[in-house]
């Protein structure tokens, strides 16, 4: 016999806490299921203990920042065991917030994994079977591996954070917003950093502001190699060399991490089974709805076919509980304009089209407007770095359709500018307002 609820839910990282905690206040009767730590990949393996080190980097560079504008100071070491563990500690906390939370709503959490045997019945490893008319697929995403030999000398992104000291010299191999911000935050902590990239760097991000980006990496001794493709890893741990398909080599490294993109956790799950549809990457095909082609079934967050971002995942657990339980047939998440930082040194910030998006779509009527500064800061420690604001206007009344940003600051003022975006924002409409003097966010508005 199965028990009954009303919504069930595979997974507990960001997307599945979100439908989870929604549909119960909304009045449902809801199990969820995980065999891993409440929070998921971001909470856990991701967003949150990669912002703690950035934050550490940030520490370390303003540090040596400080030596310029006139601190006296001593070379500055991270301990990084104790690090670690006030991380942990931090991480250890959500998770138990989490868990009185989903106690207080009413939440049944079963520590297992489970797999669909029909569109409205799971069953868990030790044959726990639970039904209900409404299940979501919230099981997210695991870094890729390569299958090329010696692989197993590197590490992945989530060993990352199980480090006791920093690399001396590392290669990541990799060139999406996870090699960048690894690259970036090791590199301030002390690390030699080469990072190999197969095509582009950031592909998808404005190419003007990710050229900038790029620019100012390489300025600070991190070492960029385009076109390598790593067919083999040779050595012992501690001794690494790359080859390459070109029969080149690279190294010797004492560690490499692997940041070749994630890999959804579709598999083992039921899905094929019901005939789920998934594209040929494993990620589950969902309409604007959640809903995939089977009805009863619906995904949410990295395991879909949809922006692979904490919030969007939480934005669309919501929408798809008030959709489901709370009666609003209409309910869905905008996702029209999705604010993204790439915590690189400095931080990049993009929402709505980049350039090229834009000519794409709207030829001659796209309007550009780009401006370069240096942070006050910086200017008074004698440093020249430039920071690049960029908006993208479409139409004679230049509606606007993409703001870019890098430069210290930008992962916080965007927010502010993606609602305006997002409500439809003007050229004018920043023409007559009234600027913060100084910050890096009036230079959004003085753009001429």
């Amino acid at each position: 016999m199965s028990e009954r609820f009303d919504l069930i839910v595979l997974g507990a990282g960001s997307g599945g806490l979100s439908v989870a905690q929604r549909g119960a206040k909304l009045g449902a009767r809801v199990a969820m299921f995980d065999a891993d730590a409440l929070g998921g990949t971001c909470v856990n393996r991701g967003c949150v203990p990669k912002k703690a080190m950035w934050y550490a980097a940030q520490m370390a560079d303003m540090h040596r920042l400080a030596i310029d504008i006139g601190f006296e100071t001593t070379p500055m070491q991270l301990d990084w065991a104790r690090f670690r563990d006030l991380r942990n500690r931090y991480i250890a906390g959500i998770r138990e917030r989490y868990a009185i939370r989903l106690d207080t709503a009413g939440i049944r959490v079963i520590t297992d994994a489970a797999r669909l045997i029909s569109a409205d019945t799971v069953v868990t490893a030790q044959g726990m079977q639970v039904s209900a008319p409404h299940i979501v697929i919230a099981t997210g995403a695991r870094p890729r591996r390569l299958d090329i030999p010696g692989f197993e000398l590197g590490m992945l992104s989530d060993d990352v954070f199980t480090l006791d000291a920093c690399p001396r010299h590392i290669a990541i191999v990799g060139g999406g917003y996870v090699a960048v911000e690894f690259a970036c935050m090791l590199h301030g902590l002390g690390c030699s950093v080469d990072l190999l990239v197969r095509e582009h760097v950031l592909a998808g991000f404005d190419r003007e502001l990710v050229d900038a980006l790029v620019s100012q990496m390489q300025t600070r001794g991190i070492r960029i190699v385009r076109d390598t493709w790593i067919k083999a890893a040779h050595g012992n741990p501690g001794a690494i060399t790359l080859e390459t398909i070109g029969g080149i080599e690279h190294g010797v490294y004492d560690a490499v991490l692997w940041a070749v993109g994630r890999v959804p956790n579709s598999g083992g799950i039921g899905l094929e089974r019901l005939g789920v549809a998934c594209d040929q990457e494993g990620r589950v095909r969902v309409d604007a709805f959640q809903n995939t082609n089977v009805p009863g079934i619906y995904a949410i967050g990295d395991v879909t076919d949809r922006r692979a971002l904490t919030p969007v995942a939480v934005a669309a657990g919501r929408a798809l509980a008030t959709r489901l339980v709370g009666g609003h047939a209409d309910a869905k998440f905008d996702d029209s304009a999705i604010p993204s930082v790439v915590f690189a040194d400095p931080p990049l910030g993009t929402v709505g089209l980049t350039e090229d998006q834009a000519r794409a779509r709207h030829g001659d009527a796209v309007s550009v407007y780009s401006g370069r500064y240096t942070p006050l800061l910086m200017m008074v420690a004698g440093h020249s770095e430039q920071s690049v604001v960029k908006l993208v206007c479409v139409g004679d009344e230049r509606k606007v359709v993409g703001i870019h940003v890098l430069g210290p600051g930008s992962d916080e003022l965007l927010q502010g500018f993606a609602i305006a975006l997002q409500k439809g924002l003007y050229w004018r409409d920043l023409k007559e307002a009234i600027a913060i003097h100084p910050t890096a966010a009036e230079e959004l508005l003085l753009l001429h």
